[in-house]
């Protein structure tokens, strides 16, 4: 999951100059010196098949659909700017790369921005050429001798380090790195501003001047003067002299709800218009903007924590929805405590941004979701690297004593397993890619190859042809399950009851097809692997 946002940041923010950032601090899943440059190659060759379909299904020039592709993004974060000055330096290359036939992979290696080290394998997302593959880089580097441009990557791999793209990297690498909202006037850990990690995230503060007004808590002297909770309830009803938060709220049982979660519980997107010339139009990247300054999530839209109604046309609400119509005195009182590459094993590098205070407070339903990483590696070797049984039970009750020590009483916690992920490829492999689709060239067994070759997978074990690294994934994942089970019906917390549910994937892909759905319209398109909005809402039902 981590190894996927460093990709496809790199592909919606530099275009053509794709940025290698590190897209979860939280992870401990750091790709190895060799492979730092995967995420890089991965986003060139995608933006560079975007160029060249673009000119296909317009009927343009190449040069033409480059200009075309500037047109389209938005003016916000500079992208316009910044895409005018990267087709400005790398331009005049992929013109001449491009107008003898080469494809992304052969421009991308010729570019440097994918390379293939000695004794190891050739990573590539298309089939390959008909002439031998070093004939044809070699042709492709001869028609580029004499580029001022080929020199600039040799000398200097890292593209943030261009003086036009430093200040975007910083801004988003400090976005990234920031546990809690980048705009927090009081430091009460909400905002009023939407996107980094602002009310997208938590509930939208009502006083951002007073760090004793925030969503959860217990009101104030029946918030009589002010809005103490930000549900939007206070003041006195001047037929009776009974405060309205009494009248409506005195023993209603508010309560949140808190989600510690990976990247499928911060609701991972990236919009097929985006990497599909077809589809392109001046409409597609509208919300681009606000995906970026979220880290490409969409916590607004998340099966738990979500308060927008769904652009999907599913009818099912998330769980905050769902807690505020049964008691509008819940309102905005959510926590999307989610990060892309989280797993058991570095929750609690982040778990201290929970805002709960025991004593000023309502009582709050947790639910633990880490559903993917501590089995999905992009390593070589993942089964390795996976985390044990023993890890795990370790990992969760360091999490529950942190939990029991911070939450007002009477609140509920939900350990949820992990799924079963043979799901992807056998829904997925023989199906086309996105980029795949305009010439039917690429599936997502290709995909999936070109990840695990570039070993920036999001999940090696599952995303692979081979059944039985499919298969011991799979009974990994079961082990924690069991785990995660065993630890909910055997200990008892002060503060809070502990329950475990199971992700039954099947159940899910049941419920769809009852509704006339595909399975493999369950997962988001672009990334081949997280859930997609319909999956969590009807999961949710």
């Amino acid at each position: 999951m981590k190894s996927l946002w460093n990709i496809l940041l790199a592909t919606t923010l530099c275009l053509l100059l794709p940025l290698h950032m590190s897209a979860s601090p939280a992870s401990d899943d750091q790709p190895s010196t060799r492979y730092s440059n995967g995420h890089t190659c991965v986003a060139c060759v995608a933006v560079v098949s975007v160029i060249e379909q673009l000119a296909q299904v317009h009927n343009s020039t190449v040069e033409a659909s480059m200009e075309r592709l500037c047109s389209y993004l938005p003016e916000k974060l500079f992208l316009k700017t910044t895409c005018y000055l990267v087709i400005r330096m790398f331009g005049p290359d992929l013109i001449k790369l491009l107008s003898t036939d080469m494809n992304a992979d052969v421009v991308c290696h010729t570019l440097e921005f994918c390379k293939q080290d000695p004794g190891q394998p050739l990573c590539h997302l298309y089939p390959l050429p008909k002439e031998p593959w070093k004939f044809t880089l070699e042709k492709a580097r001869q028609i580029l001798k004499k580029s001022p441009t080929l020199k600039h990557t040799r000398s200097s791999p890292d593209v943030c380090s261009l003086p036009f793209l430093a200040k975007i990297c910083q801004r988003i690498k400090s976005t990234i790195e920031n546990s809690v909202p980048f705009k927090d006037g009081d430091s009460d850990k909400y905002s009023i501003f939407p996107t980094l990690r602002g009310y997208h995230w938590r509930g939208r503060d009502c006083n951002d001047s007073n760090k004793m007004a925030y969503p959860g808590r217990r009101p104030d002297n029946w918030d009589i003067h002010e809005d103490s909770n930000c549900n939007g309830i206070w003041g006195v009803d001047p037929k009776d002299g009974i405060p309205y938060e009494k009248k409506f709220c005195e023993g209603s049982q508010p309560r949140g709800i808190i989600l510690l979660g990976d990247s499928a519980g911060a609701h991972f997107r990236i919009s097929p218009e985006w990497i599909t010339a077809s589809q392109m139009s001046l409409k597609s990247f509208i919300n681009l903007p606000i995906a970026l300054t979220n880290e490409l999530d969409w916590p607004q839209l998340s099966g738990a924590t979500g308060f927008l109604d769904s652009i999907s046309g599913i009818k099912e609400n998330s769980i905050y929805l769902r807690l505020w119509k049964r008691n509008h005195c819940n309102h905005r009182d959510y926590q999307n405590i989610s990060r892309n590459g989280a797993s058991s094993q570095n929750l609690e590098k982040f778990l201290e941004t929970l805002s709960r205070n025991q004593l000023l407070d309502h009582p709050a339903i947790v639910i633990y979701a880490m559903i993917g990483n501590d089995v999905c590696k992009g390593k070589v070797d993942p089964v390795a690297a996976m985390t044990t049984p023993e890890k795990l039970y370790s990992s969760i009750m360091q999490t529950l004593k942190h939990l029991n020590s911070h939450l007002p009483n009477g609140s509920h916690v939900v350990l949820y397993g992990l799924p079963d992920g043979t799901f992807l490829w056998d829904n997925l492999h023989n199906r086309y890619y996105p980029l795949g689709q305009l010439n039917k060239d690429v599936t997502y067994a290709h995909f999936y190859s070109f990840l695990n070759c570039l070993q920036v997978s999001p999940c090696h074990s599952w995303m692979s042809s081979n059944k039985t690294l499919r298969t011991l994934t799979s009974e990994r994942a079961k082990q924690l399950s069991n785990t995660l089970k065993k630890i909910a019906t055997s200990q008892k917390f002060t503060n809070f009851d502990l329950f475990y549910m199971d992700l039954d994937f099947q159940e899910v892909v049941d419920e769809w097809r009852k509704r006339g759905g595909q399975p493999w319209q369950l997962i988001e398109p672009v990334d081949g692997f997280h859930p997609n909005e319909k999956d969590v809402l009807t999961c949710l039902r």
